[in-house]
């Protein structure tokens, strides 16, 4: 019957931290959300996932230390026995340390949150989840980069700020520049209340190219959205590019033949 009861005992453990880790997010993100409602969307996010980290850390050590003395082992002294072994295991995990500082430092410093687009030694992608030891990056191709928090020492984050995507028009060198500014204009104009887009920005005439002059646009949005809007942009160019013959150019070559 004793060893029915432990097992039983041992069973309810499990099952109960499992169901308390299940549980604990929600009701930390429920309990931060009113103390950090001015706090960003990603930030709060960020934040959240990191206190449940926390918080399941300690449920999981609760838990083994319930199960270690229903095996007859003495957790008390155990646990005091460490310290003996303090300086070994703090060798052997500085760079776990390492990691845990830097997961602190970057979510409570907003350096990045989740849903930021970041670049990281030269991979760019979206921070997808964060916690104390790791952060993972997904780039726009869909391959997935996880990096120790420790080796993130410089960083790129597009998200801070507003984006600027480019978009460059090219129209012949017979085109008439009045009639292209202010066709450019109205496409500008239509596509901010079409889309939504914060501002587009027209730079004007930038180029003067081998087969034409290229007119140059400048996209205001947030970085996650700034390719799309670009081709978007693009299609609505040339199709009223096509409506008001405005031709776009392409690359010509012209042949002399040398008189002998």
């Amino acid at each position: 019957m004793i060893i029915n009861y432990s097992l039983i005992k041992i069973l309810s453990v499990i099952l109960v931290s499992l169901v308390l880790i299940t549980i604990s997010k929600k009701i930390v993100g429920k309990l931060l959300f009113v103390k950090t409602s001015k706090v960003p969307i990603k930030r709060q996010k960020s934040i959240v996932n990191l206190i449940s980290n926390i918080v399941r850390f300690f449920i999981l050590f609760i838990a083994l230390t319930i199960i270690l003395e229903e095996f007859g082992i003495d957790t008390k002294s155990f646990i005091a026995s460490l310290g003996v072994f303090s300086l070994v295991i703090g060798l052997a995990l500085q760079d776990l340390l390492k990691d845990i500082i830097s997961g602190f430092s970057i979510v409570f410093e907003g350096l990045y949150n989740i849903g930021d687009w970041i670049e990281i030694s030269s991979f760019k992608g979206e921070v997808i989840a964060t916690s104390l030891r790791t952060t993972r990056i997904r780039a726009y191709t869909g391959e997935v980069k996880i990096i120790s928090n420790r080796n993130i020492t410089e960083l790129v984050n597009y998200s801070m700020d507003d984006s600027n995507a480019i978009v460059d028009v090219e129209v012949s060198y017979d085109s008439k520049l009045d009639k292209v500014d202010k066709v450019i204009n109205e496409i500008c104009t239509d596509f901010e209340k079409e889309v939504g887009v914060k501002k587009v920005d027209i730079l004007g005439l930038n180029e003067i190219g081998d087969s034409g002059l290229k007119f140059r646009l400048v996209i205001k949005s947030d970085y996650s959205n700034s390719i799309a809007l670009s081709r978007k942009l693009k299609r609505k160019i040339v199709d009223t590019f096509n409506k008001n013959n405005i031709s776009i150019p392409y690359k010509q070559v012209v042949i002399h033949n040398a008189r002998l």
